[in-house]
């Protein structure tokens, strides 16, 4: 669903950059370094001294979510099951029936609150990942390759993309 966000709210919406040359996976401690430093500043700046939904996903062909793998909970300590959505739900054929299960936990934003998930998110390890405001206004979806953001208006995306122009 992160994935649509994008299309709904193009005026308002920016991407970013993981790391340099559009590179998508960091194969380096320092890589690893700059995809974080990048995911971190832009989070800052969106969310400093507030608190946020943190968002993520787990997926399954029932419509009800299975136990969290281990490593989804470390990821995301705290998370409750909040809702299931069918991906596909003209589907008829139950093969090709999938359901994505979303969690959710409130937390004090602060830098690096989420290095390790943001980690996971760069190596592809997990997806649909969304940190945003209480008011959700404004919306950080990383994924390996960068992040997209979805801000109140244009005139802040436009702001924001300006300032962190690379």
């Amino acid at each position: 669903m992160a994935d649509e966000l994008k299309h709904a709210y193009r005026d308002r919406w920016v991407r970013f950059h993981g790391l340099p040359g559009s590179k998508r996976y960091p194969g380096t401690a320092d890589e690893y370094g700059i995809a974080l430093d990048r995911y971190n500043t832009v989070l800052d700046e969106l969310f400093t001294g507030q608190e946020v939904y943190l968002i993520t996903c787990d997926w399954s062909d029932h419509p009800e979510p299975d136990a969290r793998p281990d490593d989804h909970a470390r990821w995301h300590p705290g998370a409750r099951y909040w809702t299931s959505v069918c991906q596909n739900p003209t589907e008829t054929d139950a093969e090709f029936i999938s359901y994505t299960h979303l969690f959710v936990s409130q937390i004090p934003w602060r830098h690096g609150a989420v290095d390790e998930l943001l980690c996971a998110v760069a190596d592809d390890a997990t997806a649909g990942v969304m940190i945003a405001g209480l008011c959700l206004k404004r919306i950080h979806h990383p994924y390996d390759g960068g992040a997209d953001v979805l801000l109140p208006t244009t005139a802040a995306r436009d702001t924001l993309m300006h300032r962190h122009a690379r």
